[in-house]
């Protein structure tokens, strides 16, 4: 027998040595007992209660088979966000070789691990597989692993996290990746998807690999238990499937799933046509969703934790900040569910200025335009702009600008009369004018959104005085002549004249000190704008303009921004982000 004394709980140095002396941390093991585990791992804290369960049952590589995936070798020119791509070139849910091949799709479902989720989520890479990839990558990196799993349903975790394990379900028609690990349970698909999310699972998970990886191989040997029981089984596929479909809807409702439909507010949208109903309602929905699935994982924990008689040892209680929906929408406070309404009315935001380039449309649900050289519907309720500029402007130069259709899209999307309601309502959950938070917040917040590959791009000057968005979907190679010559030398004479009509004020004999005061200032402000926008047009923008640049959606957004440096803002493609 040895004793062990196990600090690991403990972050700093002086916690350990306050702990040092506590009986609680001090255990006693036979080294022996290490070898009747799989793998042998030094886990002395084990109780026998636990041990009993690797020797007395059989593994979960008994009933499923675990598999880490491909190595591209090239992630660069293999792998693309959905979203960056042409709709028409994804290919969907396949379930061969050969009907991959048949499709005559390009793009397909790539399971690349992505950030912690329960249940569902992390879909939105797509590799390049077509036939002439697909030999290319049969010769690279490690040659196809484990294709003869590709495009199965199961359960994946990553295969690194700096958080708690949990799986979630790996989609019909993925093809795995090493960077995520997969399972595919033969039999019982949601019997074992439930339990590798219990706390059981995270427990033995910490003595088979006490590191943040998650290996195959570690997962493997976790015993499972069956209930007597079919009344308990039953249960436990219930409580699965809807813990999927709840994970699944949250995961869609937002614009960067590929089955998003509609925006949460148009959605929750009631009778009375205030913005701040539909929150509520969006709120009572998904307080209820979140509370359900809370319940339904502390139901599972406490199934199982019967089932393996671990009464003494575990307890069902899931904290509400490890429930994965929900993230960015809402945060724990004192124990309750605080939805934040700024990010609320951001995500509303963004969907209305994709229905102003018609990526989405009111009356339709899903994607609209997606897709170059495709035309744009023009009997959508909320019109679609036209050229595929929208002026971005501190100032109210342009009558169609960013901010003036936004006011409109409200107007058309919950009724005329409530309009100037609304507007303070996303003014206040924002904390600043719409306009402000157009000129100056929103692209921060999209480039974010979209994992630093944007599908909107911001045609802007040095020093910000003058800014446009297009959408890249229906770029086309005079765009930025047309952006040139139709607004940012229209900006500078209206800039011109305002400046004029200001410098009128400020030198006007009849003009109060404090109005000609205040004109001066906005005179200077302008003119100092004026500057800006003139280098502009004379450099980087005169220069861009005339080079007719062509892009090919394929290669991604880092290949195809980086082609127009000087005139879009730098978001660090640069440095080598994946």
């Amino acid at each position: 027998m040895a004793t062990y004394i196990r600090l690991t709980d403990y972050k700093d140095s002086d916690t350990k040595e306050q702990q040092f002396a506590n009986p609680a941390n001090r255990h006693t093991a036979n080294q022996n007992d290490f070898s009747k585990i799989p793998g042998s791992p030094i886990a002395y804290w084990m109780s026998d209660t636990v041990r009993s369960k690797f020797i007395l049952y059989p593994s979960i590589d008994d009933l499923m088979t675990t598999r880490a995936g491909m190595c591209t070798g090239n992630n660069d020119f293999f792998l693309r966000y959905w979203f960056e791509i042409e709709f028409i070139k994804i290919g969907f849910y396949k379930s061969s070789f050969d009907e991959v091949i048949s499709s005559n799709k390009k793009w397909f479902q790539f399971n690349k691990g992505g950030e912690y989720n329960r249940w569902f989520g992390n879909n939105d890479i797509f590799i390049k597989f077509n036939k002439e990839n697909i030999d290319l990558l049969s010769n690279s990196c490690n040659k196809l692993a484990s294709k003869e799993l590709y495009f199965k349903e199961g359960i994946t975790w990553n295969a690194v996290s700096s958080s708690n394990f949990g799986v979630r379900l790996h989609q019909k028609g993925s093809i795995v990746s090493n960077a995520a690990m997969v399972a595919f349970p033969e039999n019982e698909f949601n019997y074992i998807f439930a339990f590798l999310n219990t706390v059981i699972v995270k427990k033995m998970v910490e003595f088979l690999s006490p590191t943040i990886n998650f290996n195959v191989g570690d997962i493997s040997k976790v015993p499972v238990i069956f209930p007597n029981s079919s009344t308990i089984k039953s249960k436990i596929n219930t409580l699965t499937d809807q813990c999927i479909e709840i994970s699944r809807e949250e995961w869609d409702s937002r614009e960067t799933s590929w089955d998003f439909k509609q925006n949460e507010l148009i959605r929750h949208k009631t009778d009375d046509g205030k913005i701040a109903s539909a929150f509520t309602a969006y709120c009572d929905h998904w307080r209820e969703k979140f509370h359900q699935l809370h319940a339904n994982e502390e139901e599972l924990n406490r199934l199982f934790i019967d089932i393996y008689g671990l009464q003494n040892e575990l307890t069902p209680d899931v904290a509400l900040e490890d429930i994965t929906i929900l993230k960015s929408e809402s945060r724990i406070e004192n124990g309750e569910l605080i939805f934040n309404a700024d990010e609320i009315a951001r995500q509303f935001i963004s969907y209305t200025v994709g229905c102003m380039f018609g990526r989405y449309a009111l009356d339709r649900e899903g994607l609209v335009v997606a897709n170059m050289d495709q035309p744009y519907p023009t009997d959508t309720p909320f019109a679609i702009d036209d050229d595929n500029i929208i002026p971005v402007l501190e100032e109210e130069v342009f009558a169609d600008d960013i901010a003036a259709r936004f006011e409109r899209f409200v107007g058309v999307a919950f009724g005329e009369e409530r309009v100037g309601e609304n507007l303070r309502w996303v003014e206040e959950a924002l904390g600043m004018s719409i306009r402000k938070y157009f000129y100056g917040e929103f692209y921060k917040d999209h480039v974010r959104r979209y994992k630093k590959r944007p599908i909107y791009w911001l045609i802007q000057s040095p020093k910000k005085g003058f800014s446009a968005l297009i959408y890249m979907h229906r770029y086309q190679s005079d765009t930025m002549a047309r952006v040139q010559t139709m607004y940012l030398r229209e900006y500078l004479t209206k800039l011109e004249s305002l400046i004029e009509h200001y410098n009128a004020i400020a030198s006007n004999p009849s003009s109060s000190a404090k109005d000609a005061k205040d004109a001066a200032k906005l005179a200077s402000k302008l003119e100092g704008k004026h500057r800006d926008a003139l280098d502009f047009d004379r450099g980087d923008m005169s220069r861009i303009a005339a080079e007719q640049i062509t892009i090919d959606l394929d290669d991604g957004v880092k290949v195809n921004y980086q082609k127009f440096k000087g005139v879009l803002p730098d978001i660090g493609l640069s440095k080598g982000e994946d």
